[in-house]
């Protein structure tokens, strides 16, 4: 159903493929992930876990915009502080939904950064709010009484906090290391002497345990895609923060898109996989998407640096600028020299008493509460806070 404020109109539809590919060109530009990522994610057996959707918004009848959104029971708790939480688990006894809200989201459930794609020259301020009050009409539609603009970086607050009745609260910072210069010796120079010093001696104590032989491949085969998403699984059930939960099927149709590839390190006595990354490679940047490492090889062989020093050969390579590696993990990454991005949830209820909850426990969440790792960042580099 087409909803109009003013000039903007508002149209939801169901599939990524219903909406102009040329579209999706213009609103989704590398090193964005486009039209493909979403079209796999309609495709993969997800909708046990999520409704997907997407907002098409026109200008005077001109489309010049996509904002793809998701439905999700999701676990509150995944973002409230140990104390907050026990305080929820108390109020579902009187409000048995407070603990998993129905919500629908603006974003991706598994891309770096919340993204509304508009075409060149229009300002997210001049569609918003027709768009707000289309995804409230359609919560309501959905029986989702959240809205949550998920993982917006922060150039997006502005616009998104002067919508009426939202509060912004911290997300799970992305990461990104710059890659200088035309080769990794570049990159080894830009690290602190510290993080050089660890990095050589954590890959050189690893080389002489493990020898790994390291291939990249664009499209592996059903036996190497089974290896895979075994690792991928290991790798999954060990991490304290889940959101999405991908199967074999994910795999199968991305191994099918030309940004993909896979970084595959096997060892050359048996041919055993021993650790993976799977990457985009968009316009100037590799994007770090899924790891998967064997444990069972021991914490000295430091599989994780030898996978991320892989992935720098790659980078280089092809001659990308810089590496994302996405929300969690962030010890090691740290350790190599990434950045962290700072993002934030935008955030509306329908019911003022569950809304007036979830604004004070938003108010609480900081990168401290969020994940033990940038509690110690935050600690040491209390300066370089970037959660507010």
């Amino acid at each position: 159903m087409l909803r109009t404020s003013q000039a903007v109109q508002i149209e939801f539809v169901d599939r990524a493929k219903e909406l102009d590919p040329a579209l999706w060109r213009a609103c989704f530009p590398d090193p964005n992930e486009g039209m493909f990522w979403y079209q796999v994610l309609d495709e993969s057996g997800l909708e046990d876990q999520f409704g997907f959707g997407y907002a098409l918004i026109r200008q005077a009848g001109v489309p010049v915009g996509i904002a793809p959104c998701f439905v999700h029971d999701v676990p509150i708790n995944l973002v409230a502080p140990p104390a907050m939480a026990y305080c929820l688990e108390r109020l579902s006894t009187l409000f048995p939904r407070i603990g998993h809200q129905r919500t629908l989201f603006i974003g991706s459930p598994c891309a770096d950064e919340g993204m509304i794609g508009l075409a060149p020259g229009i300002e997210l301020a001049a569609v918003l709010g027709a768009l707000n009050e289309a995804l409230r009409r359609r919560a309501r539609q959905l029986k989702a009484p959240m809205i949550v603009f998920k993982d917006f970086p922060k150039a997006g607050l502005p616009a998104l906090t002067s919508l009426k009745g939202v509060f912004p609260t911290v997300s799970y910072p992305g990461t990104v290391v710059r890659l200088p210069g035309s080769g990794k010796d570049d990159y080894l120079k830009s690290l602190s002497h510290n993080q050089r010093h660890n990095l050589l001696k954590k890959l050189r104590r690893s080389q002489d345990l493990l020898p790994l032989e390291t291939t990249v491949v664009k499209r592996p085969s059903d036996g190497e895609l089974a290896e895979i998403f075994g690792l991928f699984l290991k790798t999954y059930t060990r991490g304290r923060t889940k959101f999405e939960r991908l199967d074999l099927r994910f795999f199968e149709r991305i191994r099918e898109q030309p940004p993909a590839r896979f970084i595959l390190q096997r060892d050359p006595a048996n041919g055993a996989l021993v650790a993976f990354m799977f990457v985009f490679r968009l316009g100037d940047r590799v994007i770090n998407k899924f790891i998967g490492l064997d444990y069972q090889r021991g914490k000295e062989v430091f599989l994780y640096f030898r996978l991320l020093d892989a992935a720098l050969d790659f980078a280089y390579a092809t001659g990308a600028m810089e590496l994302q590696s996405g929300q969690t993990g962030y010890r090691p990454k740290l350790d190599l020299g990434h950045q962290l991005v700072p993002l934030f949830n935008v955030f509306c209820h329908q019911n003022r008493l569950i809304h007036a909850v979830f604004r004070a426990i938003g108010r609480r969440v900081t990168w401290q509460s969020l994940d033990p790792d940038l509690e110690i960042y935050v600690n040491s580099h209390p300066s370089r806070e970037g959660n507010s």
